[in-house]
């Protein structure tokens, strides 16, 4: 693909090329990122991972992570591919080319110990700006598909992770359940102190049975700009307790 920019996420520290057209990596994949409890060395899978903004900014808070990651789009795929490449990381990371909603894929996919996606979010039958970026934003396969492929994969204990609209928490609280996910979490990302939360994190363990939590959220914005916990995050690749 010739039409791309390279970009650069959390202060200069992971390179990123992607299509100056398509649907562009912003705070949703580092805040995703941030999200997932990975810890050094541990394999992780990401399902739509685009060109790979979200595990890319994984690896650069997680040493040593092995990273499998789903993209249906070839041109975005090899995109993700490159990007590893870029940022040092070819070795660490496998990008497969496959649908979610596909049984042979959920069947392929190895063993993982944590898996997040940011699935589409825009019904189908409303009119995309571009292709590429209609394939990221707008939903063909339901939630309970994408929930279905992390648990084929993510180990009994492991967490899954999605960063979804804030209109969509119960749908995708529902489909972690349904696909044998518990100890639900939830986190609203609220743009403004007093605002209503445009987007959340919810999150759960496989097999888990706690009860379910609503954690304090986050706050993006301030008056000046990015608030200092949004900024320990989308610079400084701090963790988020979820």
């Amino acid at each position: 693909m010739s039409d791309v920019s390279e970009d650069r996420l959390l202060d200069g520290r992971v390179r990123l090329r992607q299509p100056r057209q398509g649907l562009r990596a912003g705070h949703d994949a580092v805040l995703l990122a941030a999200a997932v409890p990975a810890r050094p060395d541990e394999s992780v899978l990401e399902l739509g991972c685009g060109t790979g903004a979200a595990f890319l900014c994984l690896a650069a808070r997680v040493p040593g992570l092995a990273v499998v990651a789903v993209e249906r789009e070839p041109e975005l795929a090899a995109l993700a591919r490159e990007n590893a490449a870029l940022n040092g990381l070819a070795d660490r990371v496998t990008v497969i080319e496959g649908d979610v909603a596909d049984p042979a894929l959920r069947r392929a996919l190895p063993r993982c110990a944590h898996g997040f996606a940011n699935p589409p979010y825009w019904d189908a039958g409303t009119a995309p700006p571009t292709r590429l970026r209609s394939a990221a934003t707008h939903a063909e396969a339901g939630l309970d598909a994408w929930t279905a492929c992390l648990a084929a994969a993510v180990a009994h204990r492991g967490s899954a992770t999605l960063i979804l609209p804030a209109a969509r928490f119960a749908d995708g609280l529902a489909a972690l359940a349904e696909a044998g996910f518990g100890s639900p979490a939830l986190l609203p990302l609220w743009p403004r102190p007093e605002s209503l939360a445009r987007r959340v994190l919810v999150a759960a363990r496989r097999g888990g049975k706690g009860p379910g939590r609503i954690l304090p959220g986050l706050v993006l914005h301030a008056q000046a700009g990015d608030s200092p916990a949004a900024l320990a995050i989308l610079r400084d690749a701090a963790a988020l307790p979820v």
